[in-house]
């Protein structure tokens, strides 16, 4: 069910303690961590601790957390004195998303390109 903890969500697990990450910052809705694989210096996701698909699935469901991940994804920037950064939202596995659990990708500390790949 949307919104609830699901068994084979890597994610999920990393929320609930199962799976060890580099935890830069934690909230009562969100956890950031470091990506394993970085695609720049600065490269965290900022997940929700509530489970849905995708971003969009989550704004629909729940507009609060929604507005808690991004505002986390300015927190890790400010941590990080990013002056400019990028947020990404890949949705579907066209665009990219290997993990069906809203996550927003912060990219900084490089210079990024447009369009994007």
């Amino acid at each position: 069910m949307a919104g609830e903890p699901q068994e084979d969500c890597l994610f999920c697990k990393i929320v609930e303690g199962h799976i060890p990450a580099d935890v830069v910052r934690e909230t009562e809705t969100t956890v950031a961590f470091r990506d394993i694989n970085p695609q720049a210096p600065t490269h965290v996701l900022v997940i929700p601790k509530v489970h849905y698909a995708n971003a969009a699935e989550l704004a629909a469901a729940e507009p609060q957390i929604a507005a808690d991940v991004l505002r986390e994804a300015q927190a890790v920037a400010d941590e990080d004195k990013l002056d400019s950064y990028r947020i990404v939202f890949n949705t579907g596995t066209g665009a990219g998303q290997t993990v069906w659990h809203t996550h927003a990708h912060i990219l900084g500390g490089r210079g990024m390109q447009w369009p994007p790949g």
